[in-house]
């Protein structure tokens, strides 16, 4: 599983936002903002306004969880509908070792057209690439519910976030 952030925006119009919720200077909304984020009831909607852009290459038995995330996320992906019969796959494409016969039966499939089968076929380890526009409010959901999950990627998405987001600090109580 890789995940990079690609980009996060709408920083200082959260905060530009949050001062006028408590009639304070923008200089001052960051302070107000550490003591408000981790708490529910609206009072952390300011995160709502920080976007960030993910792309992350993970399994599709991982996705079919993710996509439990729907409100306030927007996902563009390497689609196997329209990708999935241009080129040959090789071992790169999934997460653990398939076997030669079964890659060998696929591609020899995708040689011959059969897009419904090799799709029938496809084990769920294989890798997809999305680019996935999250904020803030939704990261923090994803980390609080996902941060111990059973499946290693979740584990890995969550630290990945923690690292590289740059206001990593909204999302801190989660881990302690």
């Amino acid at each position: 599983m890789k995940v990079v952030v690609l980009n996060e925006s709408g920083y200082d119009e959260a905060m530009l936002g949050l001062s006028l919720s408590y009639h304070i200077s923008k200089e001052r909304a960051e302070q107000v903002a550490l003591k408000l984020y981790n708490k529910s009831g609206g009072h952390n909607k300011f995160l709502e306004s920080m976007q960030v852009w993910l792309d992350v290459t993970a399994p599709r038995y991982w996705w079919q969880e993710a996509d439990t995330y729907r409100v306030g996320t927007s996902k563009q992906s390497e689609s196997t509908m329209h990708t999935l019969m241009k080129r040959p796959l090789t071992k790169a494409d999934f997460v653990l070792d398939v076997p030669d016969m079964l890659l060998e039966y696929l591609n020899t499939l995708i040689c011959e057209k059969q897009f419904d089968m090799v799709k029938n076929l496809l084990p769920e380890g294989f890798l997809q690439r999305r680019i996935w526009n999250l904020n803030y409010m939704v990261i923090r959901n994803i980390i609080q519910q996902r941060k111990s999950h059973r499946l290693l990627e979740w584990k890995v998405f969550c630290q990945s976030l923690r690292q590289e987001l740059k206001y990593n600090k909204f999302i801190g109580d989660l881990y302690e």
